[in-house]
């Protein structure tokens, strides 16, 4: 066995999001968002679930950051509900929102943890929805004001902070095919979305600026390793679209000040519309960039395949099967999408957010899970992203997705993510083999192959 030293100073940290966890969905003034709203239309979410309750965050976050410390956790994501901080969207600020944060932050900085913050984890305010919702261009207004709030707020004692989390799920799964919040299925409507959300990430970059906070600011976005099926013409013409239709529409805007050009002229009437001086705003200067990756996929051809042509289909190691959410063990594609994505950003400084798996956990009569296929898919995982370093890529730090088992989206409580498990009628938690061996890895600053 080799031991693989990360570099000195390394972060590691765990993940989880607002509306994921918190629970407390009505209480202390906060308002209703997208995702309260959503899960509480029948038919759109797995069994019924919803975030009411989660995992309790809201009451037990004394408890969790205890729990993150016993672990030797280094950093915290966690997101903030918009609408506890403004319950319209705009307009009034509801200080008991702000003070929950601010007493998280307290406790996070007493533990020695750091705090990392993302701004938008997909949970717009419902009556900002009724307005339009990303689709009016008013919301990149509506966020840059939001953020300043909070940045004033918590701007002293924040590390890291992210604009948006995987914007592309906000417009392309919640705009365009309907299967998340706010459940719409317009794909002139989504395209329109993503550029709103480019430009709410500008101008909130531009409110951190001015305001001199503490701290660093970037954004997250899901960079999974994307591979043509084939070297055919269509299929690798498809795998472009797909690429530049999932990716490409945020990540060049931002980090290189334009749209890519096939993807918009493919799209033709459902691209989105773009003003003058809009490139500019979203084109701003980041100090690092998150990343999630989670599978590899094989992009091709397919007739059927909705508005871009394209197909895709988990890519595994033969020995390793596939998540409980049918996604693939490929840990070689984190390698390949950080040595991608250094070739534009340079040396810019790189987290990993998010990585993780959902596994079929089986607890013991005391609650406890052996997750030993958790734990390989990690080991295996950050064995490459050491060699990504070893590379020459400017990865700073990662964070496992997740910190404990939550609701995960349409899915409801179905697939668990964390490395605590929850046991949800009783909130009690319990972590598992994973969490052990995160805490030893952490330790040694390294990982074994």
């Amino acid at each position: 066995m080799i031991s693989k030293q990360f570099p000195e100073g390394f972060l590691w940290g765990a993940s989880t999001a607002a509306y994921q966890v918190e629970g407390a969905w009505n209480e202390d003034g906060k308002g209703e968002s997208v995702w309260d709203h959503f899960t509480h239309t029948p038919g759109r979410i797995a069994h019924g679930d919803t975030g009411d309750i989660a995992c309790d965050h809201y009451h037990r976050y004394k408890e969790d950051v205890a729990l993150m410390k016993s672990l030797g956790l280094q950093g915290y994501r966690f997101s903030v509900a918009w609408t506890r901080v403004l319950p319209q969207g705009t307009g009034m600020v509801n200080s008991s929102g702000l003070d929950f944060y601010d007493r998280l932050v307290d406790e996070l900085g007493q533990a020695g943890i750091r705090t990392n913050v993302t701004l938008n984890h997909w949970d717009l305010p419902q009556a900002l929805q009724e307005r339009g919702g990303w689709t009016n261009r008013d919301s990149a207004e509506w966020f840059a004001n939001y953020a300043r709030v909070v940045f004033d707020r918590l701007g002293d004692r924040v590390a890291l902070w992210a604009t948006h989390n995987e914007p592309v799920v906000i417009s392309l799964v919640g705009y365009g095919s309907g299967v998340f919040a706010p459940g719409l299925a317009d794909q002139s409507q989504a395209y329109q979305a993503a550029h709103h959300l480019n430009l709410a990430h500008g101008k909130a970059v531009q409110v951190f600026r001015q305001g001199g906070y503490k701290g660093q600011i970037g954004i997250v976005l899901d960079l999974h390793n994307l591979i043509p099926a084939s070297d055919s013409l269509d299929d690798r013409l498809a795998w472009q679209r797909t690429i530049e239709g999932s990716q490409g529409i945020f990540f060049q805007p931002i980090f290189q000040g334009e749209y890519p050009s096939y993807l918009m002229d493919w799209l033709g009437p459902v691209a989105p519309k773009v003003q003058d001086g809009d490139l500019d705003v979203i084109h701003q200067p980041l100090d690092f960039l998150g990343m999630n990756y989670y599978f590899t996929s094989e992009v091709g051809y397919s007739a059927g395949g909705g508005l871009l042509k394209s197909e895709q289909r988990q890519k595994t190691l033969p020995s390793m099967g596939y998540t409980e959410v049918g996604w693939g063990f490929h840990p070689s594609g984190l390698r390949n999408v950080l040595l991608r994505v250094k070739d534009t950003v340079g040396n810019l400084p790189i987290y990993i957010t998010e990585n993780g798996c959902a596994v079929q956990d089986v607890p013991d009569k005391d609650g406890y899970v052996e997750d030993r296929e958790r734990v390989n898919y990690l080991r295996q995982h950050l064995i490459e992203l050491h060699k990504a370093i070893q590379q020459g890529v400017n990865v700073r730090g990662y964070f496992i997705w997740s910190l404990m088992d939550n609701f995960e989206w349409a899915s409801g409580f179905g697939p668990r993510f964390g490395i605590v498990r929850v046991d949800y009628d009783t909130q009690r938690r319990i972590p598992k083999l994973s969490a052990r061996w995160y805490m030893d890895m952490i330790a040694q600053n390294a990982v074994v192959e």
